[in-house]
């Protein structure tokens, strides 16, 4: 839905902002994990919507927990690239680096463009602070940011100052900084404050004061915009909305659009929801929303462990209700044998993944799509079952609903792929149309289907090889279920080598059943063959997609296809792909969808890999292009 809004927005956009003014804007918000720039990001955010930009943002934790305070280790990042055009990505390098602390300088003033504008707090550039980010001297003073305009002033000073009347304690009053520094950046985009004082005095009504000098910091800033007679980089930007089709909207991340899809699709199958969950970094946000959701059915369970998670999501399924389970690459792992149980009793479950920098503990707070093969192949055994990807924060909502569809469906097991760029991430999104979907209602076993009259047939499959779903209780229906292998139709024991052999080929044959009721693979831009098809899954969408566009807006002869249905594939992609000369394969990890293409349909599909813990910029994949085609 997201995308498709996008799109038209793009082909509608005029210029309405006038020949001087830009297009789009990214800034970036930086500085210690305990100076709330998330919080600063997500209320800049919240303002940006509400004017009518598009957006994107890219919020970037530190991986330590709590690393030392002014540290290297210990800088958080928000960043959020808003216009009046369409915006597919959070933006390839800030126009705007707000840096509340020498650390927060130093880990991303690389990233900004030449010419850009950054604002220090100079209040936090003491001698120690300096030490920790291991600068000699003020970066400030010592002429290394001649590229870039600066203003410095003195942030802390000017925050303490604005307080001054509410009694705070010095620690305290500080902490009202980072609505100082948003306050300024809301003055410089020409934002409304209304609705950021709102939040203050919901988020703070229990406790008055501190919402009042959170409130007095906010105005302070801005008026320091307004007031302070500054020659040079500080000026007023005004970017107009950008054209949108009447309807409702609302920002979404992807934590939030999947936990929404889920419920829908648990309500379009006509079930309950069980989510079994244990806290995991970035997939815990699907668990606290899920929580808040009780009143559409949903039974939430935080477990002692991730296997308890799944296996308690397994018991609700065979109960007759639709089990739901996520994690991120380690929980995924410990789930594994699970999930071979539930592929072996064939039951409906739905596991998100929420992808993250492995091995191991690995990066927990950064980005990759490194569980391609885990969420493919990692199981023990022949263990197939269908993988969905989502590409966005919106389109998180109705690849849950895919997901759900399949699991119910084909009595299987789906595990949904996303990412920490997607679960944390933010953009506009049309709220769709409930009655748009097309419901999927479930049908439980409730006679015995044993036509010799004998007892009942729990694992005879219908003409896709699904097996029916039998609700514990149901009189006359006792069966037997369990990870051992089954005989065919009865369920009962059987170790027989032509047993393993038929229900192997069977529980085979169903998956790839699958793709008969997915969509065929489209090209999202670009012709249908020629020179080079740029094939992306997941997040990489917005880069590949603004760099394919720019490329054929050069002329180059690149179209860009993404796939939704990594397993099992599209009928018609293998055709595809063939129609073209050469295929690029853009993700973040070491070529994994790249090697599933060429085992598939033995195109020559070449990598460009990426395992930095950040997105994919543009121009990265438009030099990849450039060279593929040179």
């Amino acid at each position: 839905m997201a995308t498709n809004l996008k799109e038209k927005q793009s082909a509608a956009h005029s210029g309405s902002a006038g020949p001087s003014a830009p297009e789009a804007v990214v800034v970036r918000f930086a500085g210690d994990s305990g100076d709330g720039m998330q919080l600063t990001g997500g209320q800049f955010t919240l303002s940006t919507a509400l004017s009518g930009n598009d957006l994107a943002t890219f919020p970037d934790f530190p991986a330590e927990i709590r690393a030392p305070q002014g540290t290297l280790f210990g800088v958080s990042a928000f960043q959020i690239n808003f216009g009046s055009t369409a915006i597919e990505t959070a933006g390839d390098a800030p126009d705007v680096l707000i840096a509340m602390n020498p650390a927060a300088l130093k880990t991303n003033v690389q990233a900004l463009k030449p010419g850009g504008l950054i604002i220090a707090d100079t209040g936090e550039f003491s001698k120690r602070n300096l030490e920790k980010a291991k600068y000699a001297v003020s970066p400030i003073d010592d002429g290394s940011l001649s590229k870039w305009d600066v203003l410095a002033f003195d942030i802390s000073a000017l925050t303490l100052e604005s307080v001054k009347s509410f009694g705070l304690g010095n620690k305290e009053a500080l902490r009202c900084k980072n609505m100082w520094t948003l306050g300024l950046a809301l003055w410089m985009f020409d934002r409304d404050r209304a609705p950021i004082v709102q939040w203050l005095n919901d988020k703070f009504r229990k406790n008055p004061v501190l919402a009042e000098a959170n409130i007095a910091a906010l105005n302070a800033g801005h008026a320091y915009g307004e007031t302070a007679e500054l020659a040079g980089p500080l000026k007023q930007v005004h970017l107009d909305p950008v054209p949108t089709e009447p309807g409702l909207y609302r920002t979404v991340t992807g934590a939030e659009a999947v936990s929404l899809g889920l419920v829908a699709g648990a309500q379009l199958a006509g079930l309950s929801m069980f989510f079994g969950g244990y806290p995991i970094t970035p997939a815990s946000a699907i668990l606290h929303n899920l929580a808040r959701l009780k009143e559409f059915g949903v039974t939430t369970f935080q477990a002692e462990d991730e296997i308890a998670a799944i296996c308690a999501a397994i018991g609700a399924s065979y109960g007759g209700q639709l089990g739901v389970t996520s994690s991120s690459g380690p929980g995924i792992a410990l789930k594994g044998e699970a999930m071979g149980l539930a592929i072996m009793t064939e039951l409906p479950l739905v596991i998100v993944n929420s992808q993250r920098g492995g091995p191991s503990t690995g990066l927990p707070t950064k980005t990759e799509q490194s569980d391609l093969y885990q969420a493919v192949y990692g199981r023990n055994g022949d263990a197939p079952l269908p993988v969905v990807a989502a590409r966005s924060p919106g389109d998180a909502f109705e690849c849950a609903i895919e997901a759900c569809r399949i699991a119910v469906q084909y009595m299987t097991p789906v595990i949904l792929l996303t990412d920490g760029y997607i679960a944390n991430a933010a953009e506009p999104w049309a709220v769709p149309d409930p009655d748009s979907f097309a419901p999927f209602p479930v049908t439980f076993l409730e006679q015995n289907n044993n036509a010799e009259g004998g007892k009942v047939l729990p694992y005879k499959r219908d003409e896709r090889g699904v097996r029916p779903w039998i609700k514990p209780g149901t009189p006359g229906l006792m069966h037997r279920i369990g990870g051992i292998e089954k005989g065919i139709d009865t369920g009962d024991l059987d170790y027989s080598p032509q047993v393993h052999q038929a229900q192997t080929d069977a529980r085979k044959a169903k998956i790839d059943g699958v793709a008969r009721s997915i969509p065929a693979q489209d090209v999202c831009i670009g012709n249908s063959s020629g020179k080079l098809a740029v094939v992306g899954w997941g997040s990489t969408y917005g880069p590949i997609h603004q760099a394919v566009r720019r490329a054929r807006g050069r002329g180059l002869d690149v179209s860009h296809v993404h796939v939704r249905h990594i397993w099992p594939l599209p009928e018609n992609l293998g055709e595809l792909l063939k129609g073209f000369d050469k295929v690029l394969v853009p993700e973040m990890n070491t070529g994994q969808f790249k090697t599933v293409l060429r085992d598939q349909f033995l195109v020559d599909a070449r990598p460009l890999a990426k395992t930095s813990g950040q997105p994919f910029t543009i121009a990265e994949i438009e030099a990849a292009i450039e060279a593929m085609l040179a």
